[in-house]
């Protein structure tokens, strides 16, 4: 990650926060909800039965011989012993003259104002109050008979705690189950961002292609953006690999041109130190027109990567020609070049840059090799890989920078004398990059061994 980029938060970790954050308040009204309505159901029914107790206490009084007569059912009373064990206590008044009952029930108020139902302490604890009135009449006179009923509550107590923690359990209940699904509806909905990311973490300057597939509306405008910039990307570096190429070309040309003029003037000069200077102006021109043609394939090689031509390609054949091609630059050296092919290794791949590629290592191989040794070539196939080994007697890799020898420009501190632009290795490991391969480099015995690794066809 860029340090440039400033983290702000995650967004999952947002999202994941808000919806349980959400499903937390929601499981909560539930509980209260619940528990409410537990609570008023509860309240409702110990009520409708004290109420129904006083109702069939009225129902039973009657007049006698200009007296009021109490006959109390028994199902006035058991009907309220049935529902829990709580206590219930009742009177029974006659123009507020107690007639049976307990005298120290509390007040009922008004029972027209307040629905007939109390509460309040009574015989150290709380009870449920329901009083009722009837007029009789007595000897022609109206009398106001007055009916309470009283019930404890401790019954109604615990059976609203077992509901209440029942709702909890179900509110609790209710939360895991949100969390979960806010986790998973996340997951779920950051998942083309996810995607997005990893389309875009796999390109890079050999894949620019533009991001397709299906996202949602919301992510249009950003993938759009993307698209627009790896359009601009891919045009700034087309642009500056042709400058590279069209650099190198018109450079390469003159130089030709110069060194050639040099050795004709090299031909003519006499002083040893006048030659002296003319031989490190060529050698200097042999530099520089080697790193100009090093450009120049550096240059092809990154753009036909881009667009790989892809057939069918005979290792050994196209190592026999390109040896064939090298085999008078490597006998003006004494130079021998012996090749050795197991089978027919094929692969599938871009025949220009495979040749590209081991056209530098062998270059390399004849460069560094002294006069009178040889450079040997094995192709094969191991396992399901193709290789081309090319091994030479030049002393080998520096000892600690087999790491840094394939990067552009690296060159071992034994490469002093010899003339180089340290791209050929770099130029050999992108190609097999490119081709889903590997570049290895070893020194064994009294030289350096490069191997080209290729997945087989």
């Amino acid at each position: 990650m860029s340090r440039a980029a400033q983290i702000s938060g995650s967004i999952r970790r947002r999202l994941i926060g808000q919806l349980v954050l959400g499903s937390a308040v929601l499981a909560a009204v539930l509980v209260l909800l619940v528990t409410n309505l537990a609570r008023n159901v509860a309240q409702d029914t110990q009520d409708s039965i004290l109420m129904a107790s006083v109702t069939s206490i009225l129902d039973t009084m009657t007049v006698r011989d200009g007296e009021i007569s109490v006959d109390l059912p028994y199902a006035a009373l058991s009907m309220l012993g049935n529902v829990s064990e709580d206590r219930v206590f009742y009177r029974i008044l006659a123009d507020g003259q107690l007639l049976t009952g307990y005298e120290d029930l509390p007040d009922p108020g008004d029972p027209g104002r307040d629905g007939g139902y109390i509460t309040a302490p009574y015989a150290g604890t709380e009870v449920r109050m329901a009083t009722a009135e009837r007029r009789l009449s007595v000897a022609g006179t109206p009398i106001m008979v007055t009916v309470s009923v009283a019930q404890t509550r401790q019954g109604l107590m615990q059976t609203l705690a077992q509901v209440s923690r029942r709702g909890a359990a179900v509110g609790i209940g209710f939360f895991v189950l949100a969390a979960l699904l806010a986790v998973l509806t996340t997951e779920f909905g950051l998942r083309p961002l996810r995607d997005l990311a990893g389309a875009v973490s796999r390109r890079g300057p050999k894949d620019l292609r533009s991001v397709k597939g299906p996202v949602p509306q919301e992510m249009a405008p950003l993938v759009i953006s993307l698209n627009s910039f790896i359009d601009r990307l891919r045009y700034s570096l087309s642009r500056s690999e042709d400058f590279i190429a069209e650099a190198a070309h018109r450079v390469r040309t003159p130089l030709f041109t110069v060194r050639t003029q040099a050795e004709i003037a090299l031909r003519r000069v006499e002083r040893p130190e006048n030659r002296a200077a003319i031989k490190e102006m060529i050698r200097a021109l042999d530099e520089s027109s080697r790193a100009a043609g090093q450009l120049l394939d550096h240059a092809m090689v990154t753009f036909r990567t881009d667009h790989l031509e892809k057939e069918r390609v005979l290792l050994t054949e196209l190592a026999e020609e390109l040896v064939d091609r090298l085999r008078p630059v490597a006998d003006l050296r004494d130079i021998g070049l012996s090749m050795q092919s197991e089978g027919t290794p094929e692969v599938l791949g871009d025949a220009v840059l495979i040749e590209n590629a081991l056209r530098n290592v062998l270059d390399n191989a004849i460069k560094y090799s002294a006069p009178d040794s040889d450079v040997d070539i094995r192709i094969g196939r191991e396992a399901s890989d193709c290789f081309i080994m090319v091994r030479d007697h030049a002393g080998g890799f520096p000892e600690g920078a087999l790491h840094r020898m394939t990067e552009r420009f690296a060159r071992g501190d034994n490469a002093g004398g010899t003339v180089g632009s340290g791209l050929g290795l770099t130029i050999a490991r992108e190609v097999l990059e490119a081709h889903g391969g590997r570049l290895t480099l070893e020194n064994k015995g009294d030289g350096a061994c490069v191997t080209l690794w290729f997945p087989a066809s």
